[in-house]
């Protein structure tokens, strides 16, 4: 699969198999792309914590208050994108810009993860409506929790959906 064809068939998914394992090898090809993902001054500024079996429920739960996410219950894996403190290069840069580097850099990260997840045939959706101070109970984190990324497979019945975007001229600006 080429990069633009991930980009036409990845998409949130809301309907986990929940009889359906993850593999631990796809797991770790996904976690190879995450590490490889570009970051301010290339300092990671995040933790990736893989949680599955009783864990990924836990945290499932921290992401479905007011009735949001309903669906995480059935994601066999999630992924806690917690939050690190910057290099000092980068630190600086954010400083001085008032660019918030950390978010941008963790954004960038779950692009990947979900694109990887995507070429292992799995489907994917990220949680930015979480609990993060029980979630870092959860798993025992030192930093705040920014994102979760639910994965797994989808299940059969759960087709591709036409992706509703803006059109080029709306978000594009050619300039000479």
């Amino acid at each position: 699969m080429n990069f633009k064809e991930i980009a036409v068939n990845r998409q949130s998914c809301r309907n986990f198999d929940s009889g359906k394992c993850v593999e631990k090898e796809k797991i770790d090809n996904i976690l190879e792309v995450a590490r490889l993902s570009p970051s301010a001054c290339n300092g990671q500024p995040y933790h990736i914590t893989v949680c599955s079996g009783d864990v990924a429920k836990k945290v499932a739960k921290e992401t479905t208050s007011m009735g949001m996410n309903k669906f995480t219950k059935d994601a066999p894996v999630m992924i806690v994108i917690s939050e690190k403190p910057y290099v000092k290069t980068a630190a600086l840069g954010a400083k001085v810009k008032g660019n918030d580097y950390r978010s941008i850099d963790i954004g960038i990260l779950s692009a990947y993860i979900t694109a990887a997840a995507c070429e292992e045939g799995l489907s994917s959706c990220i949680l930015g409506w979480l609990n993060s101070d029980k979630i870092c109970e959860i798993c025992s984190l030192d930093g705040a929790v920014r994102l979760v990324i639910a994965l797994g497979y989808a299940k059969e019945e759960d087709l591709l959906r036409t992706k509703k975007r803006k059109n080029l001229a709306e978000i594009v600006t050619f300039m000479d």
